[in-house]
């Protein structure tokens, strides 16, 4: 039995990066001798196997056999016989097929080093085309690593990857994942370029084709990156592409809001009291259990004007509640309206 480290770790360990997570993979071994050896199972497809001490994720060997459409659609073997070289081949690119020997020698047969040293992404194999999911990996890996391109014949794969609509077999699940890591990296729009120039933003995003997408230097973390794409969208189009990838529901609702009323946020000394109330509030800034920080940080971003002015204006906007008007006797249709009315107000005197 011999074990190795492979994977991203030995990755980001060659490019001085911190190393967050290790993987190892297991060669000569069988699931009845890790047991044995006091590691617990938890793969359902395939051996993964949890260490006793460490809790860390040690893989038997394996190969992959292409059985049907989509990412999942594959059939796993592992075995005291699959050998390194065989488990490292069916993995994506080079830079991901490099192992560490248990004494810390490279174990490196697909030229993951020298393609690391000259920040390219290629494929290891043609096996590349088996998997749609990774078109979308190559893209978050370049948004992940900044000064990496993809190689000339890694986008031609996938383009046509795409062209023979192979995309579609993935499931939006696997899709908002690979974009949710991508919009966290430290050069989101990368994740974009890549796609539009291997032709495969059909069909998950269809609605980003061709905008331009310049994250990084102004917004930090995914919710809030994903909001911005609301700013070049029209509504219909948000919801969509949210639809579309079954967005979670703040995400969703963060672009959706932008879309519709970021540009009165942004603009509000000149918009109607009501329409900037209406604004404030779809936003969460009149609730007590939202919080409308992230949509004022994304318009801010995207116009690029300071709204402290407004920001300062949600307290007392807040502090204009029911209990003012009740107590003059104020009820019914009645009492909402006083609150509208002095709210818009408000918010009037400050507009002068």
């Amino acid at each position: 039995m011999e074990v190795y480290l492979v994977g991203g770790a030995v990755r980001d360990e060659l490019l001085g990066r911190p190393v967050v997570e290790r993987d190892w993979m297991v060669v000569g071994s069988t699931p009845a001798a890790m047991e044995a050896l006091g590691y617990r199972q938890v793969g359902r497809d395939f051996p993964v196997f949890l260490h006793p001490q460490s809790g860390e994720e040690y893989a038997l060997a394996r190969t992959e056999r292409k059985t049907g459409p989509g990412h999942t659609g594959f059939v796993c073997h592992a075995g005291p016989e699959v050998t390194l070289e065989e488990d490292l081949r069916r993995r994506d690119l080079t830079v991901n097929a490099m192992a560490r020997e248990p004494g810390g020698a490279l174990v490196d047969p697909f030229g993951g080093l020298e393609d690391l040293r000259a920040c390219v992404l290629r494929h290891v194999s043609a096996a590349f085309v088996e998997d749609p999911l990774r078109v979308f990996r190559v893209a978050r890996f370049a948004a992940q690593l900044p000064g990496f391109i993809v190689a000339e014949e890694t986008s031609a794969l996938m383009a046509r990857m795409a062209r023979e609509d192979r995309l579609a077999e993935l499931s939006p699940e696997r899709v908002w994942q690979e974009l949710q890591k991508a919009l966290s990296q430290r050069q989101p729009e990368r994740f974009f370029e890549v796609l539009q120039q291997a032709s495969a933003m059909t069909p998950w995003l269809t609605e980003l084709q061709g905008l331009q997408l310049p994250f990084a230097s102004r917004l930090e973390g995914a919710e809030v990156r994903f909001g911005a794409l609301g700013w070049q969208l029209q509504p219909a189009a948000v919801e969509a592409l949210c639809l579309r990838l079954k967005a979670p529901k703040r995400f969703a609702h963060l672009a959706e809001h932008v879309a519709v009323h970021g540009r009165t946020l942004a603009s509000w000394r000149q918009r109607r009291p009501a329409e900037v109330l209406a604004a404030v509030n779809a936003i969460g800034a009149l609730s007590n259990h939202r919080d409308p920080q992230p949509a004022l940080t994304v318009v801010e971003a995207c116009s690029g004007r300071d709204l402290q002015d407004l920001r300062a204006m949600i307290d007392p906007l807040r502090q204009i509640t029911a209990a003012r008007f009740q107590a003059q006797g104020i009820a019914g249709r009645a009492l909402g309206a006083a609150i509208q009315q002095a709210r818009e107000d408000l918010l009037a005197a400050s507009q002068s």
